[in-house]
């Protein structure tokens, strides 16, 4: 195993080990890593050395480690385990020696990347059927389509995001990241969306909604993720935050202002209701869904419990609408 050591240092570099095949979901790299192995180093952290034999194959020295207690399902900084490292090499003795030792076999990279999808992608056959009989599962993603024809307009590849500096904003419910050069926010949805039909259509509902809006007090739509798991909307990122923080920060308003930012809701609630051929209904209006721009300016945000009402003559009522956790 001494042997195996070496040149490991430069693969390891920064928390992130980066030899050989890496995530199907991974931005592609200029250049990449060379083993030259021209150095012998005994300071590598034991657990980059599990990914590193994991690559290499090497069945004795892996099962030395687990043997002197390395953590089997140990993740560096993007989220990747041995695990995904051998399903990507198509090691199928490295795999089966993993998973006998405890290794989650649906475990997620920070692409949202799981062996069996590396393995798949990788087109590594025996990989593939190994992991389904420990448990494998490949979730359909419910609004997949066939070809590149029908993938709709506002389709954002999953793999442009950086997440690396995120931060939550908007009650937990969005977070940063880095998007084509620009911050963005991103509201990510659970995995048991998928599952359930009601928040799939409800998904649906709010992409349809989002594409036909476009005014100066309400947040932009830039686009979602809809043909990869996890789901994402993405909506232009206001850094000055809500207004509720606001109004903390500045206590009471002058005239003026309050003039202005009362004309910047009511233009966006006016723009959603005078909305053809369906009202909106944003039915959450508050503070912490009032946020504000780069001018100073308020934007109406966060329809997560809007309601379309069909337009007639007037307006119909909507019996239906919840009432809970809404603030009418």
């Amino acid at each position: 195993m001494e042997s195996s050591r070496c040149g490991v240092e430069s693969f390891c570099s920064g928390g992130r080990f980066t030899l050989g095949k890496q995530s199907c979901h991974l931005p592609e790299l200029a250049g990449g890593a060379s083993s030259s192995g021209d150095e012998l180093t005994e300071k590598i952290d034991q657990h980059f050395l599990l990914m590193y034999l994991a690559h290499e194959g090497d069945v004795g020295g892996i099962q030395e480690l687990i043997g002197a207690g390395v953590d089997v399902n140990f993740c560096d900084i993007d989220g990747r385990t041995a695990l995904h490292v051998a399903s990507c090499q198509g090691s199928l003795s490295v795999v089966d020696l993993l998973l006998r030792s405890g290794a989650q076999v649906d475990s997620k990279d920070r692409w949202g990347s799981t062996p069996l999808v590396d393995a798949i992608h990788h087109h590594k056959h025996q990989v593939i059927k190994l992991l389904e009989k420990y448990g494998a599962k490949l979730q359909v993603v419910p609004m997949h389509v066939k070809g590149a024809p029908w993938v709709p307009e506002y389709e954002i590849n999953s793999r442009e995001f950086d997440f690396s500096k995120s931060v939550d904003i908007a009650k937990g419910t969005y977070r940063t990241a880095k998007w084509r050069g620009i911050r963005v926010a991103v509201k990510t949805f659970a995995e048991d969306l998928i599952e359930d039909d009601d928040k799939v259509r409800a998904f649906r509902d709010e992409l349809a909604l989002l594409q036909q809006i476009r005014h100066p007090n309400v947040v932009q739509f830039l686009g979602a993720v809809t043909q990869s798991s996890p789901m994402m909307i993405v909506t232009e990122y206001l850094p000055k935050g809500d207004f509720r923080s606001y109004l903390r920060r500045k206590g009471a308003l002058k005239l003026s202002t309050a003039v202005r930012f009362a004309l910047d809701i009511a233009r966006g609630m006016n723009y959603l209701h005078e909305h053809r051929p369906e009202a909106i209904i944003h039915g959450d209006l508050e503070p912490t869904n009032l946020l504000l721009d780069d001018s100073g300016h308020l934007k109406v945000a966060d329809f997560g419990v809007r309601k379309l009402l069909k337009v007639g003559n007037s307006v119909k009522e909507d019996r239906h609408m919840p009432c809970q956790d809404m603030t009418y």
